[in-house]
């Protein structure tokens, strides 16, 4: 992320945060209304009208589907244009390139995305309360796709040719999906799920393992319709993991079983993908340092951030456990990730993820983490999914010289989005290599990459190495009153608050405030995670 600007892009986000507007609520969803009124309960008013029919009175819902239908159009469009440009690589380094590749990856996501939210909505004005919470979720997750093709874009393109091309429709397809996001949380938003209260949630749901590998694999709440095994030795039924990946069936439906990889102790260089329609995989190593999956790719190197990862997944139902994940880029290559996640209903279980800048790509949709490690140094874990880990330890390591630690750098840009990083009940160390040097290295718990960044420290342990002021700005007073920065019943010598910043979005909560962020508030975990078979704690401590 501390990577060069593009001063259009630059000028694109200034625009985009000047007519931001927020208000207070809607009219009843069922009561007819008019485009005037509707759209002043959106973040850009004068573009909501501007694509909305003003012709007639119509409700909430129908200016809704109005809105994510043209939403849909835009991407296709998009698209399009991304695949136009594609057709003619010679024009473009390489990097440009990669950069356009992962715009079309997350424009073909968003494109999903919005087709599975106009089927849901297309003619009902209720939902279930699980359903509301996975639409909000789908539309979240497109203005977090156009977000990273954006950063993508800053990152590797000195082309006034591409810039001159992609603003415009980089600028209307943000207006458009947060419009669409809007307008769905006014119309359908009340179906949402009731949040628990304090006393529901203090109960640990554990969903324990029986029988070791085999059975710790197929335990008593996971079930696992087909089963291979990865060994390089070629003693098993592939030697590559991508291959085994390639094997597992398409677009599983829920509760059909898992397609279980084991992967024998071994290191693996390989990079790893497992794209949208691998759905249901569950991934499982012999253990941390045993079963290794390795790369090297960078920023440094002409890589996007979103493209430098060595393990990347967007399959939903995704399950991994036992697994070391590294990068070995090394500091002096910046932004170079382990693991990209983009999965929704994923679960990490007992793995550890190993980097430098930017090792967690936690990107979007709903995520949970238990029994992780995590090491790196500026940005470490850093996205814009919803996100909570559990019992897990972060190992800030030592960074190059003149650089600080921020464990932390979530990124939503949007009021109306149900992201965020929770932190429950982990350890917060320093690795071997920071804990052995001079002391002057600062280690924050965050920073706002983008203006809503929203992160919880709750129920955890925080060693001496975290600052005094516990967070660091990015640029400025940039997001410091939007942000949402809270910490509650922490405890080691790096917990008190006494210190700590006075930013405006910052916050010392309560019990009740924090039960929002629990595994069953916050993700709805409790809907889901039993199914994975990895144990949880539903609420509070």
């Amino acid at each position: 992320m501390q990577s060069k600007t593009c001063i259009i892009f630059a000028l694109l986000l200034l625009f985009s945060f000047f007519f931001t507007n927020h208000a207070s609520s809607p009219p009843p969803p069922s009561a007819p209304s008019n485009p005037q009124t509707v759209c002043s309960y959106t973040p850009f008013p004068y573009f909501c009208r501007s694509t909305l029919p003003n012709n007639r009175s119509a409700t909430i819902h129908d200016y809704c589907r109005y809105s994510v239908h043209h939403s849909l159009s835009m991407t296709n469009n998009f698209l399009s244009l991304v695949n136009r440009y594609l057709r003619r690589p010679f024009a473009f380094t390489e990097s440009t390139i990669r950069a356009l590749q992962d715009c079309q990856t997350l424009a073909s996501l968003s494109r999903d995305f919005l087709s599975n939210t106009i089927q849901s909505i297309g003619s009902t004005t209720t939902l279930q309360s699980s359903q509301a919470d996975y639409m909000q979720t789908l539309l979240s997750a497109t203005l977090t796709n156009y977000q990273t093709c954006l950063d993508g874009l800053k990152e590797t393109t000195s082309s006034s040719s591409v810039s001159s091309a992609f603003l415009a429709p980089l600028t209307n397809g943000s207006m458009s999906y947060s419009v669409s996001l809007a307008l769905f949380l006014h119309g359908w938003g009340h179906y949402r799920q009731s949040r628990r209260s304090l006393s529901e949630l203090n109960s640990d749901k554990s969903f324990g393992w029986g029988r070791r590998l085999l059975q710790q694999i197929g335990n008593n709440n996971a079930k696992v319709n087909q089963m291979v095994v990865v060994d390089p030795n070629g003693n098993g039924t592939f030697t590559t993991i991508s291959d085994a990946v390639a094997a597992a069936p398409n677009n599983t439906a829920a509760g059909k079983g898992y397609f279980m990889i084991y992967v024998v102790a071994g290191v693996y260089e390989e990079y790893v993908t497992i794209a949208s329609n691998k759905k249901y995989i569950m991934l499982v190593g012999d253990g941390i340092n045993q079963t290794i999956i390795t790369g090297n790719r960078s920023v440094v190197d002409g890589w996007t951030t979103f493209n430098s990862a060595t393990f990347a997944v967007t399959g939903q139902g995704f399950v991994g456990m036992n697994i070391t994940i590294r990068n070995t880029a090394g500091a002096v290559k910046h932004q170079a990730v382990a693991v990209r996640n983009g999965a929704d209903l994923s679960t990490f279980y007992n793995c550890s993820f190993e980097g430098y800048q930017d090792t967690l790509y936690t990107h979007s949709l709903r995520q949970f983490y238990k029994q992780c490690d995590v090491y790196g140094t500026v940005d470490f874990i850093f996205g814009n999914a919803a996100v909570v880990f559990q019992n897990c330890n972060l190992y800030p390591r030592l960074p190059m010289q003149g650089q600080f630690n921020a464990i932390t750098a979530q990124g939503r840009t949007d009021i109306n989005q149900n992201t965020g990083t929770s932190i429950q009940n982990c350890n917060i160390m320093a690795a071997p290599d920071l804990a052995s040097s001079n002391g002057t290295t600062k280690t924050y718990l965050g920073r706002p990459w983008k203006e809503y960044s929203r992160t919880v420290y709750m129920q955890s342990f925080l060693g001496s190495l975290i600052d005094p002021a516990g967070w660091t700005p990015w640029s400025g007073d940039f997001a410091l009153s939007t942000l949402y920065y809270a910490e509650y019943d922490n405890s080691g010598p790096g917990s008190d608050t006494t210190s700590r910043v006075t930013w405006p979005g910052y916050h010392v909560i309560n019990a009740a405030d924090a039960a929002n962020f629990t595994v069953a508030n916050f993700i709805l975990g409790d809907n889901w995670l039993p199914q994975t078979g990895v144990t949880y704690t539903s609420g509070l401590l």
